[in-house]
């Protein structure tokens, strides 16, 4: 069920004009995003004659958490972007770290999900034991009393490619609601605060293709981040600003694991595999 080839190729960025407007732009707020978890603001950002509606997180909004420092999520946000432009997929909308009207704090530029249409329909619950064509499994959910479905999500090229992304900068939260399909036939992953642990924490509901050898772009581009991201690495000293260098250290080692295994990781055991809730 893969959605039409509408992702620039490898060394195009189509985001860098919006990165700018987001960086030196004004925000105003316009109001506050209920469901987030941490201080979610819903803004525009205007300059020079270009508006655009953004996402503005202050880290003095971020409520703590018993396994990442405080005070960092906003710069994890903005370094799972420099990830996903270094890799060429552009799976993370366009994302600054800057001063707002309640302080520092990530800013991303707000997407516009479709609702329908081709390349839209990426979760499922089914009546079956097994996933069928164009789909791949997730594990089975309780949906009542006495009552399982099995949870599939589309054998979808562009979900691939998040997955592999989440893999490198190790998401502890890759929900379902996080996956926003446009238009033009892009997908683009939200919500990267909780990213980049030295530990092992993938959580996500994109484990259909664990085991499976990696694709050769994959690999390609799993290669190319091995680089960007050692000493004197284009991409770490961009990181650098950004997480710890330990972080960087253990980004650099789960490409290489990636890279000497060649398939997509699997579930340790260790961590839940899935995050609560799924969507």
């Amino acid at each position: 069920m893969s959605a039409p080839e509408r992702i620039p190729p490898r060394g195009v960025t189509p985001h860098a004009a919006s990165a700018e407007l987001l960086a030196r732009g004004e925000l105003t707020v316009r109001g506050r995003i209920r469901e987030a978890s941490n201080a979610a603001l819903l803004c525009t950002v205007a300059h020079e004659g270009r508006e655009a509606s953004c996402v503005y997180k202050p880290v003095a909004g971020e409520r703590p958490l018993w396994d990442f420092p405080d005070g960092t999520l906003a710069g994890r946000e903005v370094a799972a972007y420099e990830v996903s432009e270094a890799t060429g997929w552009h799976l993370v909308p366009p994302t600054v770290l800057r001063e707002g009207p309640y302080g520092e704090g990530m800013v991303q530029l707000w997407i516009e999900a479709q609702e329908e249409g081709p390349g839209t329909e990426l979760l499922a619950l089914l009546d079956a034991e097994e996933p069928g064509p164009g789909w791949k499994a997730i594990g089975f959910a309780e949906v009542g009393e006495d009552r399982t479905a099995l949870l599939v999500h589309a054998d979808d090229e562009r979900l691939r490619r998040l997955s592999v992304l989440d893999a490198v900068i190790n998401n502890a939260d890759r929900k379902g609601g996080h996956l926003l399909p446009v238009p033009d036939g892009r997908l683009y992953g939200i919500d990267h605060g909780v990213t980049f642990h030295t530990e092992n924490k993938l959580r996500t509901l994109l484990w259909g293709w664990a085991g499976e050898p990696l694709p050769q772009e994959a690999l390609g581009v799993l290669k190319d981040l091995r680089d960007a991201l050692g000493d004197g690495g284009a991409l770490a000293a961009r990181l650098a600003a950004l997480i710890a260098p330990a972080e960087i250290g253990a980004a650099r080692a789960r490409v290489d694991a990636l890279l000497a295994s060649g398939v997509h990781p699997e579930p340790t055991g260790e961590w839940p595999a899935i995050p609560w809730p799924p969507v």
